[in-house]
């Protein structure tokens, strides 16, 4: 243990600067409101934008399967053998996105690291947003390729940085599709002509895009229209869809290929029966109807509409995700103490997730809010930041 020493001085160091991240313990399902810490706060923290984590059509779907097919795979699927689920949901994915395949993962973070460092490699080059995930920060350090960052969603910007280059083997743009935590889009139709231009590969993650943009919740490339035109989509199970896993969609050969050479795919266990059979119930109520898409926008526009009102900065966002800019960390982190007594449950976010100085509240809205759930936590936004000068 003595080895380890060293980490006490770092977690002091977190400590006094304000950047500690306090994790709660939630005790009841997500919701509009939950229980955590024994306390029943509205949650406006989570990913869960339709309110499909707990909607009794999934979870039906989720036990059934595990009557059927029992609680795991047994072993990853490329030895034990990949179950019908799997493959259904698979091609269920790929007719909700519109492209030829797909592929299921672990997670939307999984997807990212399993796909970068397979189609890309030493001698290639990779153009990445700068304020990118950290999944796509991390799939690409593992591919080994050189990483040349632009400005943030700036297409003149990636053009001159490719210029700049010179000659490699093969070239991959990558970019989030939302931007998680100031909810800004990509400029997705600018990105693909610089690339095409430079005869690029072009991928893009729409984890927070997925259920929320496009025609039913499709995402990103569908809301732009651009469906089979970017080479690689990123897609995530675990925020609208209200499950865990994630996906990759694009051509047949993509996706052959990620089968045969994608890592975590080969060397990790797939999602149990209970999470695919869930995901699958997603896909159906989403085909089905946007009507929760469009509670959701509607819930996104009031809330930002009373916080504006009450003077707060909500930043750039285009996107239900609502980002409350507060600057210094530590306001930042006792207004969010300070709500949760309240019972709001908004976290704090500040550096390394966002740059130094740029902390915030990161209010996330959700379908199955009402208004006056909204309303309850704009009072208590404007009660606290007040006492707190921030308004």
């Amino acid at each position: 243990m003595a080895r380890l020493g060293f980490l006490q001085a770092e977690l002091d160091s977190i400590r006094e600067q304000g950047l500690w991240n306090t994790i709660r313990t939630v005790e009841s399902p997500q919701g509009s409101w939950f229980v955590v810490n024994g306390q029943r706060v509205l949650n406006l923290c989570s990913n869960n934008y339709l309110g499909l984590a707990d909607d009794t059509t999934l979870k039906e779907a989720a036990k059934a399967a595990v009557d059927r097919f029992g609680v795991g795979p047994g072993a990853v699927r490329s030895i034990s053998g990949t179950q019908s689920l799997h493959l259904e949901l698979e091609e269920r994915l790929a007719r909700f996105k519109g492209t030829e395949a797909t592929i299921v993962l672990q997670s939307g973070f999984t997807a990212n690291t399993t796909t970068i460092p397979a189609v890309t490699g030493e001698g290639d080059l990779i153009f990445s947003d700068e304020l990118n995930h950290a999944s796509i920060i991390d799939g690409c350090r593992l591919s080994k390729a050189k990483v040349v960052r632009h400005a943030h969603n700036d297409a003149a910007d990636l053009q001159r940085q490719i210029q700049a280059a010179g000659e490699c083997r093969r070239r991959l743009v990558i970019t989030d599709g939302v931007f998680s935590m100031d909810g800004d889009l990509a400029p997705l139709p600018a990105l693909l002509e610089v690339a095409r231009k430079y005869d690029c590969m072009t991928m893009v993650d729409d984890a927070h895009g997925e259920g929320v943009l496009g025609d039913h919740g499709r995402g990103i490339v569908d809301h732009y229209g651009l469906v089979n035109e970017i080479d690689i989509e990123i897609g995530t199970l675990s925020k609208a869809f209200g499950v865990v896993g994630g996906y990759v969609a694009g051509s047949r050969l993509l996706i052959d290929y990620l089968k045969q050479r994608g890592r975590p795919f080969l060397f990790s266990t797939g999602p149990t029966p209970a999470d695919v059979a869930a995901c699958l119930a997603a896909v159906d109520l989403l085909e089905a109807s946007d009507d929760r898409v469009q509670r959701l926008w509607e819930n996104a526009r009031y809330f930002k509409g009373k916080m504006h009102a009450a003077g707060f900065d909500t930043g750039k966002s285009e996107t239900p995700i609502t980002p409350v800019m507060i600057g210094d960390a530590a306001k930042a982190s006792q207004l969010s103490r300070e709500l949760f007594e309240a019972g709001v449950y908004a976290q704090s976010i500040s550096f390394p997730t966002v740059a130094r100085g740029k902390a915030r509240i990161r209010a996330m809205i959700s379908a199955v809010h009402s208004r006056e759930d909204l309303d309850f936590a704009v009072e208590h936004f404007t009660v606290v930041g007040r006492r707190l000068g921030l308004v």
